[in-house]
């Protein structure tokens, strides 16, 4: 039917406020119990999808229904019953909002883009350090493994990683603030980090950071120049003052990186502290939209502490690509200046000098 100048289109559905979450939306009540996002964080997601709908739920319903999703643990039943619309219905919509949150990746999720924005974050790491060597650090990098339920057949046993759980690993790099600035999700649990490392984007491209700069890595990885300057801790037995102090400046800025996953995983715990019941292809996806929202509130300043402070695992070893025993990290960081006499300059360490200063 032709619709006439000025004339109202007609209601395609009305809001059922005897829903009970819907009713907590629709009447300005605090979000955060039922979808781990704060007013003005959901203000800013619905924005930057911007998803006119001329049928179907509509944006905003569809959204909330996502994300109920997500703090519900990935259950089509429990968000089914909740919002009063079937199970099926559920499906469709968390996979179409899904691939929507992660076609916004690179609006969220992307490097510093200006010189004035690395250098906040350089000297943000050199403030989490406490220590000026670390002006230069350019990011933290880690992987996080994320339970599944491991695929059937004869490939299920690569998702076992070797704390005897199937998982996908999450491999981020964050800035001083842990804000995600780069993701890499998809490997099985199985694969160590530093050859997760050595397909990513990020080391291949060699992109980031630029000459002068270096990211901040566990023991791990492989204390590496080129492609992808790393920084690592110095590896047990410690020989020297110097070397300790080094990694205790080392811990405080690289630390930051293990605060992003908890607080993502805090803000989503019934995704990430048990297996994560959705096909094994689709979790990368889910993943990244977790990723997506984490930086979505920490720039609306809903900022949720990690309910318990992360306590370190002993890397794995990385491998192959151990930095030599001679090298001295504070001169691979700024040079002889400020490494103050550790090493003879040429980086060979020199124990009967300890390094004093800041």
């Amino acid at each position: 039917m032709r619709e006439e100048p000025g004339q109202r289109r007609p209601l395609y559905c009305r809001i059922n406020l005897s829903v009970p979450v819907l009713a907590r939306f629709f009447e300005d009540e605090d979000t955060r119990p039922d979808f781990r996002l704060n007013r003005e964080a959901l203000a800013v997601l619905l924005d930057l999808l911007n998803q006119q709908r001329r049928h179907g739920w509509g944006a905003t319903i569809e959204t909330l229904v996502f994300l109920f999703w997500l703090a519900s643990g990935t259950s089509y039943r429990v968000v089914s019953r909740a919002f009063g619309m079937p199970r099926s219905t559920v499906h469709r919509i968390v996979h179409r909002v899904t691939e929507e949150v992660v076609a916004i990746r690179h609006r969220i999720i992307h490097l510093p883009r200006t010189p004035q924005d690395l250098q906040a974050v350089s000297h943000g790491f050199a403030g989490l350090a406490g220590h000026r060597a670390f002006r230069k650090a350019a990011g933290a990098i880690d992987g996080c493994h994320v339970r599944i339920v491991p695929p059937s057949g004869p490939d299920g046993h690569c998702y076992r990683n070797r704390k005897l759980f199937s998982s996908i690993i999450l491999q981020a790099v964050c800035d001083h603030q842990g804000r995600f600035i780069d993701t890499y999700v998809g490997w099985p649990g199985s694969v160590h980090d530093s050859r997760v490392l050595r397909h990513s984007p990020l080391y291949r491209q060699a992109l980031y950071p630029p000459p002068g700069h270096f990211i901040l890595a566990d023991g791990g990885y492989p204390c590496l120049q080129h492609p992808l300057p790393l920084i690592t801790p110095y590896k047990r037995p410690i020989r020297g003052v110097g070397a300790q102090r080094f990694n205790v400046y080392h811990s405080r800025a690289c630390s930051i990186i293990e605060r992003a996953f908890g607080m993502m995983k805090t803000r989503f715990r019934a995704i990430f502290l048990k297996a994560l019941e959705v096909h094994h292809i689709f979790v990368p996806h889910v993943i990244t939209a977790c990723a997506i929202l984490h930086n979505i509130c920490l720039g609306a300043g809903d900022i949720v502490a990690p309910e318990d402070e992360p306590v370190e695992d002993e890397p794995e070893e990385d491998e192959g690509e151990n930095d030599p025993p001679d090298r001295c990290k504070w001169c691979s960081l700024a040079g002889p200046t400020i490494c103050g006499g550790v090493c003879t300059g040429g980086g060979t360490p020199r124990p009967r000098r300890l390094f004093t200063g800041k």
